[in-house]
């Protein structure tokens, strides 16, 4: 059976194909969906409007995936810790309990609820054949995430792995946020202001997140019984009309 309810910054595909249609994507405005979601959407625009301003002097370009600098190891550093932290609060908010620090272990237990694995996310302007990438991937296969690991090498010992703070490496990392950002939020923005790069809409069969930057073509391997199944406008109207996934069962 399909589900009645929504989980807590869970974004997923409803039973007629769509993720939206009818106003059935608005759940993820409604209060008891997340908490301060702004503080997310702020952030992950600010990052993107940085990434924008690297590019004034690293081209998007397959020839430039192996260039590193202190400005590209401080994005990667920044990103990966904005990924970590809607990690922790998508697991929180739902209720995930564990003693001890957190770690990708846990995190990655968000790709049974978001099939983050099955995002693709688009670089526009990108010259070159890297200009699609699936930063989650590796999950699907049960790797590890090679930027993951590389921000973790770089962050602790900068000295040894500076060469890992790179232009692919980073762009794999905030491509992996605009995944996850868009697997909470879709497209809906802090200030419903389009105040970056605008692409025209062009026909690729993907779609505009916050930010109107990159692009992101969702899910489509949900099975029945993890789509949404609900009318939104009668759904918000009880007293809880979102639920919590249970991680801890995982």
């Amino acid at each position: 059976m399909p589900l009645e309810k929504p989980f807590k910054r869970t974004v997923r595909q409803l039973v007629d194909g769509s993720y939206a249609n009818s106003g059935n994507g608005q759940y993820v405005q409604h209060h008891l969906y997340c908490s301060n979601p702004a503080n997310h959407l702020r952030a992950f625009e600010i990052l993107i409007k940085d990434f924008i301003n690297l590019l004034d002097y690293v081209e998007p370009s397959d020839t430039n995936l192996n260039t590193y600098s202190f400005r590209i190891h401080e994005l990667l550093i920044r990103t990966c810790v904005e990924i970590e932290s809607s990690f922790y609060a998508i697991l929180s908010e739902n209720g995930y309990v564990k003693n001890g620090n957190w770690t990708i272990i846990d995190y990655r237990k968000i790709e049974a609820s978001h099939h983050l694995s099955s995002y693709e996310v688009r670089i526009p302007l990108w010259k070159g054949d890297f200009w699609l990438r699936k930063p989650f991937e590796n999950w699907k296969k049960n790797e590890s995430l090679t930027w993951f690991n590389a921000y973790n090498k770089a962050k602790h010992e900068r000295h040894r792995n500076f060469q890992l703070s790179n232009f692919k490496n980073l762009t794999d990392s905030i491509c992996g946020l605009a995944a996850v950002i868009a697997s909470q939020f879709m497209g809906y923005s802090a200030n419903a202001q389009d105040v970056f790069l605008s692409l025209g809409g062009p026909k690729d069969g993907m779609d505009e997140i916050i930010g109107n930057f990159f692009r992101v073509k969702y899910p489509r391997d949900w099975e029945d019984h993890e789509k949404y199944s609900f009318t939104w406008e009668n759904l918000k109207l009880t007293e809880l009309p979102v639920a919590n996934f249970d991680y801890n069962s995982l």
